[in-house]
């Protein structure tokens, strides 16, 4: 064979070679560049069944719920949040954000903010849905945070959060520091080897509500070995009868509640509540509402808090 017949074949074999690595990759010259940016879509449920895609992180943030809105700031989205509700006070940069409604939402002032998105509670979707239609006619995004009604489902709550706003690894962070304090708190009052029993109201009389089974306070009380009274009175949160606590004779009382001033006094001059022994030994506790209720990621230092005031002496 001579050299030019050599060469001819040479130049055959690369033009193969050629074309065959050419067709191994894939041709992205017909797609849309929707389809070209897919990969970095993140698509979540809301708690209403609700797929809703994010294809980059929000940078305008509308939030309608305080325990949401600790959630965010705790984050690090100080900057991002554009609109808080009127019963946000925690942290102290929430109170200089714009209010966009408490119990009732603004939409039309919501809608004119022009947020990426707005994290509404499940609890309020009720109350909020001539709102929430507003906000999906006028092409806003609304995501809807599940209820927690313990700490698993409160972790799972910030975990989801971080997910939207794309912060999963700070949502890991505060969730892990929560978890190490929840466990360092119930290690604390174990090694104590003491039971007590536990009444925990949330308004005063005439209306007395408490928390029995699936709420996270029964969570709570079950962590810290404290037999609640109430526990088998009804689900969640419910009205108890004056009586009821008398007879159940907690040895430590919790008020959940600062709306009545010296209620700590009002609460022992209450009728046959001189018989009870937390009235005859003073152990009558009022805690932080806010960390104490808000299912976010200060709801372990009310743990400590509730904690504290039926074993002060672990602390």
């Amino acid at each position: 064979m001579n050299k030019w017949l050599k060469f001819a074949v040479l130049m055959v074999v690369a033009t193969l070679l050629l074309v065959a690595c050419n067709t191994t990759k894939t041709d992205t010259s017909n797609e849309t560049p929707a389809e070209q940016g897919t990969e970095n879509v993140r698509t979540l449920q809301d708690a209403t069944g609700k797929d809703i895609a994010f294809e980059e992180a929000p940078t305008k943030i509308i939030t309608t719920a305080p325990s949401i809105t600790e959630t965010l700031f705790a984050l690090g989205l100080d900057e991002e949040i554009i609109g808080v509700s009127d019963n946000d006070t925690y942290p102290e940069q929430a109170t200089q954000k714009e209010k966009i409604g408490g119990m009732t939402l603004d939409a039309e002032k919501i809608v004119a903010l022009a947020p990426d998105v707005v994290f509404i509670h499940e609890t309020s979707v009720a109350s909020s849905e001539a709102a929430i239609q507003q906000l999906n006619d006028a092409g806003v995004t609304a995501f809807v945070v599940p209820e927690s009604k313990n700490f698993d489902e409160t972790y799972d709550a910030i975990t989801l959060i971080g997910e939207v706003v794309d912060r999963q690894d700070e949502a890991q962070k505060i969730v892990t520091a929560m978890q190490e304090k929840v466990q360092k708190v119930v290690e604390d009052v174990k090694a104590l080897d003491v039971t007590r029993t536990v009444f925990l109201e949330t308004s005063d009389a005439p209306s007395i509500y408490t928390a029995g089974n699936g709420s996270y306070i029964q969570e709570m009380f079950d962590l810290l070995g404290a037999t609640n009274i109430a526990k088998d009175g009804g689900d969640n949160w419910f009205e108890i009868d004056p009586e009821a606590i008398v007879q159940g004779n907690p040895n430590v009382i919790i008020v959940q509640y600062d709306y009545v001033p010296d209620i700590i006094e009002k609460i022992k001059q209450r009728d046959g509540f001189s018989a009870v022994e937390a009235v005859k030994n003073d152990r009558i506790v009022q805690v932080d509402v806010d960390s104490t209720s808000r299912t976010g990621p200060r709801l372990a230092d009310g743990f400590a808090e509730i904690a504290k005031a039926i074993y002060p002496e672990a602390f």
